[in-house]
């Protein structure tokens, strides 16, 4: 016969369900993970379709509608609704010179606090001893300017007998959000086309251009774009995918294909104040200096240690830095400007925009310089840049 012990027996049950306990636990656990990873798994192929599906979305759309191709832009406007919103804001100028000869641009309706005014550059009012604005609708009015800055290539005109049904104004945006690949548009009055509209994108930003009326100075901070500018664009607004206004177009390069600028809604925003108060703009920080831009051979030839930045040239026999410029004493020849105020300066572009973006005239400016091939800062109180002489 046998004997249990039910002590012994008591210890070996608890023993049994402990371990069954810590099997179902294990179990549990391996399912949750399996169900787990499934769902995650799951989530994970939807986010990607989501994502497939909203890239789909990107860049510009056509769709027919009654056999006529609409496109739609990435936001989900329409070409077509913006054209309508916005081309009634835009005007054809017209000039008159001394040499019985005339120009012809565009600009646009702003309203200044109240106050309407046309927007257009001043290249297309320079030299005009009279001035009339035409409006979408081929009513024409005797304009007069209220203000230019050559150096932004800015310009404000009045047009005080226009009717207030005339004066619809467009709204102006910063252009700080903008990026390379943006698309925007165009309107404007190329070869006297009144009211074409073009299209394109950001091609680049902080271009700089020479033109022959800012004296030996560079217009700066401009906006690159593809969008096809013609002679008569010039003063027309440049527009973002919701029909805001983000530049001012100016100018081409010759003979070159989707080259084309446009004075940044920053610059523009920055000056109206002055430009209607008192007819012109001093915010023009001056360093006073010349400078090329560096290079790998560049480097080579000048046995530099740097290949960026922007290098005051030193025994040209020329003079690079100004007598009565701030740099006077400050910077010297053979200098290679790589910073300012700690923003790494890549060329002459970069340079140009950061001053006119940046600083104002009486700015303390850190220049950082690679001077004998080592590092250092020197120090520059900004002054103002001289008047712009034609």
């Amino acid at each position: 016969m046998l004997h249990f012990n039910s002590k012994n027996s008591r210890k070996a049950s608890s023993s049994v369900f402990v371990v069954l306990f810590a099997l179902g636990l294990l179990v549990g656990g391996l399912g949750t993970y399996y169900i787990n990873t499934i769902q995650i798994t799951n989530l994970k192929g939807q986010v990607s379709d989501l994502q497939n599906q909203v890239a789909s979305l990107g860049g510009t759309q056509n769709q027919t509608v009654d056999n006529q191709t609409i496109t739609i832009l990435q936001n989900g406007t329409s070409l077509v609704d913006i054209y309508g919103n916005v081309s009634t804001s835009v005007v054809l100028i017209e000039g008159d010179l001394t040499n019985d000869s005339g120009v012809q641009g565009s600009g646009f309706v702003y309203d200044y606090s109240g106050r309407m005014v046309i927007l257009t550059n001043y290249h297309v009012v320079e030299s005009t001893i009279s001035l009339s604005v035409t409006f979408s609708d081929g009513n024409g009015y005797a304009a007069t300017v209220l203000g230019t800055d050559p150096y932004s290539d800015l310009a404000v005109v009045s047009v005080p007998s226009a009717p207030a049904y005339e004066l619809k104004p467009l709204a102006i945006v910063s252009s700080s959000s903008l990026r390379v690949g943006d698309e925007v548009i165009a309107i404007g009055n190329p070869y006297g086309l009144v009211g074409s509209l073009t299209t394109g994108v950001v091609s680049a930003l902080g271009r700089s251009e020479q033109a022959d009326f800012t004296s030996s100075f560079s217009i700066a901070n401009l906006i690159q774009t593809s969008t096809p500018i013609n002679p008569g664009n010039s003063g027309g607004p440049l527009l973002n995918a919701l029909g805001e206004v983000v530049g001012i177009t100016n100018s081409i390069v010759s003979n070159s294909q989707g080259v084309g600028f446009a004075v940044p809604s920053n610059t523009i925003l920055r000056e109206l104040s002055s430009l209607i108060a008192t007819g012109s703009y001093s915010g023009h920080s001056y360093l006073g200096i010349q400078v090329e831009d560096m290079s790998y051979d560049l480097a080579q030839l000048e046995h530099l240690n740097v290949t960026y930045g922007v290098w005051i040239p030193s025994g040209t026999g020329q003079t690079v830095i100004s007598p009565s410029s701030p740099a006077n004493g400050k910077l010297q020849e053979g200098d290679v400007i790589i910073a300012l105020n700690g923003t790494r300066i890549q060329n002459n572009d970069g340079l140009a925009s950061y001053l006119e973006a940046k600083t104002l005239p009486n700015d303390l400016l850190v220049v950082t310089v690679m001077r004998n091939n080592a590092s250092t800062n020197v120090d520059v109180t900004l002054g103002t840049r001289p008047a712009a002489t034609t």
